[in-house]
């Protein structure tokens, strides 16, 4: 006996197909389905000789593979619209430290520690030589052997070591394979529904086969298309809670599970209607965004429609002309058929797919901005941190916590990072300022953050923290402040973007020269320059009321 594969015992019985690969098919099973391609009825024999069946907890299995059991893993792309393809894929697991080489046979992995005393020799299983299961090597011709369990013969040349038999709606296939095979039906017989697709494999074993692995898998088959929605908006803290922002568009994706094309050729067409009164919309795209201007609880539906390729109906048969006189011929070319009737080779049926959610709007903070830096003022000797506040504004709904992440230049490598409750009171007004330390002189970017319990938006900065005592210029870009040349183009370039960035969706810094802060000149340059651009009620100015709680 040699690792137990002598305890194999085969037996002579000759049975049928449906005996051997489905244990709880209804009677008259197969006759429910229509014939799939290439496949054939598991009516037929099987040659228990060659493939000998083993019921589950059989004790041969434990001897059917060495060093342990394979495991067989079966997957689809499932779920599948009818008459489209359906792709299934096995993929076998080896016991550890076993995998196939190139030529397909099973061999030992190099430096690989296994449980039980590594084998001297490298191959577990060697299709290509004489192995110590005997008389498979090359050259040897065994033609009598090399078939199906129905019998039918191998193809030629044949290059694979696995028998893999597929069984599913009364019918089975057969396919040789390495360590993985994929099989794919059309849908189109098949009926709409879950079925059951079950695999048998089977390995050599000197002058018949041993299996060695059985699974099986539910796939289903549908006439509504297969549809999947993501639903995705800015400053939204959670979009997985289906919870969003007033305000604020969300984004609508729909992807359609078609991984066999089959809706390539097809005109597709998506109808919307959001439930808050704003009518139906219609769009050939998979995308669209949509706002929602109140607070509340919204039904959102969506019906996809495609047309594809179907059975003709049959075409309706016309009375038959009556003819007024016994030798009155009948016009040439009449036809039970209308012309209009006459099947096309190119019908098309109308598929349909639906979504439904429930979403709930709340109100959220919806922009974030900096509108003034100033450096605090350090006692001397100047201390190694410089202290910087910001003061920032935003939109929606009062904050309740802030949070500021300081990195490098490029905002890739983070160097610190703090968080704040909002405890000061704002009333109506989003107001307040934030104060963080830079050590030492450099250039930062400083990602700053807004949030409350539904919502977190985000704005960046690059800081040039100087020197000593350093000339410094500003200006603002893309609501960024960044150092510049020359004092006129301060006047210039930071009045027209404060209104430029009213209509400018925010963008975070990747790379800029920086922002030069130092003491509270910004303060007057910002408040002098608005004045000169602004004239009129200047109590208008929020930098103007009460000073803001610095967090």
């Amino acid at each position: 006996m040699r690792n137990g594969v002598d305890k194999i015992i085969f037996s002579n019985i000759v049975t049928g197909f449906h005996d051997v690969l489905s244990n709880d098919r209804p009677s008259g099973y197969m006759r429910e389905h229509n014939q799939l391609n290439g496949w054939s009825s598991d009516e037929n024999d099987w040659n228990e000789k060659l493939y000998p069946v083993w019921k589950r907890g059989d004790s041969r299995w434990k001897n059917s593979w060495k060093g342990g059991r394979v495991q067989a893993v079966l997957t689809s792309d499932s779920p599948a619209l009818v008459g489209s393809t359906l792709t299934f894929a096995v993929n076998l697991v080896f016991p550890r430290c076993q995998k196939e080489d190139a030529s397909g046979n099973i061999v030992y992995e190099k430096n690989c520690r296994n449980d039980t005393d590594p084998s001297p020799d490298q191959y577990v299983y060697s299709w290509t030589a004489w192995t110590e299961d005997g008389a498979w090597g090359n050259g040897t011709s065994h033609g009598h052997h090399d078939v199906f369990p129905d019998g039918r013969p191998f193809p030629h040349p044949r290059k694979w070591n696995f028998v893999y038999v597929f069984h599913t709606l009364g019918q089975y296939f057969q396919k040789l394979g390495r360590c993985s095979v994929t099989v794919s039906i059309n849908t189109a017989n098949v009926s709409v529904g879950p079925q059951i697709m079950e695999v048998t494999v089977y390995r050599r074993h000197r002058w018949a086969y041993v299996p060695i692995a059985k699974v099986k898998d539910v796939y289903v088959v549908t006439d509504q298309i297969p549809i999947f929605v993501t639903m995705s908006q800015k400053n939204n803290r959670n979009s997985s809670d289906e919870t969003f922002l007033r305000d604020l568009p969300i984004m609508f994706s729909v992807l359609i599970h078609d991984p066999s094309h089959f809706l390539n050729e097809s005109s597709i067409s998506y109808k919307w209607n959001f439930g808050d009164n704003t009518g139906l919309f219609v769009s050939t795209s998979d995308t669209l965004n949509h706002t929602y201007v109140l607070n509340g609880t919204f039904s959102l539906n969506l019906t996809v429609q495609a047309a594809v390729p179907g059975p003709c109906p049959a075409p309706s048969p016309r009375p038959p002309l009556t003819t007024p006189s016994l030798y009155s011929p009948v016009p040439a070319g009449n036809n039970p058929l209308e012309p209009r009737e006459i099947p096309d080779e190119h019908c098309q049926i109308k598929r349909y797919g639906y979504f439904t959610a429930t979403i709930t709007i709340v109100e959220g903070i919806l922009e974030v901005n900096i509108i003034q830096v100033t450096g605090v003022p350090m006692p001397k000797p100047q201390p190694e941190n410089s202290l910087v506040d910001f003061v920032v504004t935003c939109q929606g709904s009062i904050p309740t916590e802030v949070c500021t992440m300081i990195s490098d230049p490029a905002c890739q490598i983070t160097q610190n990072t703090v968080c704040n409750p909002v405890d000061v009171a704002l009333g109506d007004m989003c107001l307040l300022t934030v104060r963080r330390a830079f050590r030492g002189s450099g250039t930062y970017c400083l990602n700053l953050t807004l949030g409350d319990d539904a919502s977190l938006a985000l704005t960046s900065i690059l800081v040039s923290i100087p020197g000593r005592d350093p000339a410094f210029f500003l200006r603002m870009a893309n609501g960024t402040l960044v150092s510049v040349g020359c004092l006129t183009a301060v006047f210039v370039t930071v009045i027209a973007l404060l209104v430029y960035k009213k209509h400018k969706e925010y963008k975070p810094v990747k790379n800029s020269t920086g922002i030069s802060v130092k003491g509270k000149g910004l303060n007057v340059f910002l408040t002098r320059a608005k004045t000169m651009f602004f004239p009129g009620n200047q109590e208008k100015n929020p930098l103007l009321k009460n000073q803001p709680g610095i967090l």
